[in-house]
């Protein structure tokens, strides 16, 4: 019986391989938190924000950066299916088993594309934040390998974290940019 995995599905089993044996084998989940919904409004904004920039041909002032050496996706059509939580990137290996994830958005440079993950935090990072993402950023990279396109060995994750609000409720964030090294042969 071929099976459906994302990201999170696979950082199930690493987190608890019983819960993902229980969850595939006799269909018990683990009991769903609340999910806060600040998190998917900011992915929301900033899809929204970046796309504006994406239409004029430029990149925003978050991947100042990257110095130039990449712009952003340009085929919307494509980026929407790869955005999608229900659809994504996909793959099917020899025994029918999908694999599936949803990237936030994915940057060019030359023929190559990288991978780029929006993250929102309460706080500034810590040292070992990116780190917690590896397994994310290496399956979006094998997806898109396994759908013949060229990645970078490498990817980015943009957090951001409140920084200050305004006496009229404005809340600026600040924002950094992490490159981080990808091994698809882990994913």
């Amino acid at each position: 019986m071929p099976y459906t995995f994302s990201p999170s599905s696979l950082s199930l089993l690493k987190d608890c391989p019983r819960c993902f044996w229980l969850h595939f084998t006799k269909g018990i989940k683990r009991p769903d938190s609340i999910f806060p919904s600040l998190p998917s409004g900011m992915d929301r904004v900033l899809k929204e924000h970046f796309d504006r920039f994406m239409e004029k041909g430029e990149l925003p002032p978050e991947l100042a950066e990257c110095n130039g050496e990449c712009r952003l996706f340009n085929d919307k059509s494509l980026l929407a299916v790869w955005r999608s939580n229900f659809n994504g990137i996909r793959w099917k290996d020899e025994r029918g088993n999908l694999f599936r994830g949803a990237v936030d958005n994915i940057l060019v440079k030359g023929k190559k594309l990288v991978v780029l993950d929006y993250k929102t935090r309460g706080y500034p990072l810590k040292e070992d934040t990116p780190a917690h993402y590896q397994d994310q950023m290496d399956i979006y990279n094998l997806l898109l390998r396994k759908n013949g396109h060229e990645t970078e060995d490498y990817a980015y994750l943009l957090f951001y974290h409140p920084n200050t609000v305004h006496g009229n409720g404005d809340v600026d964030f600040h924002s950094d940019l992490v490159k981080i090294p990808i091994d698809a042969s882990n994913a």
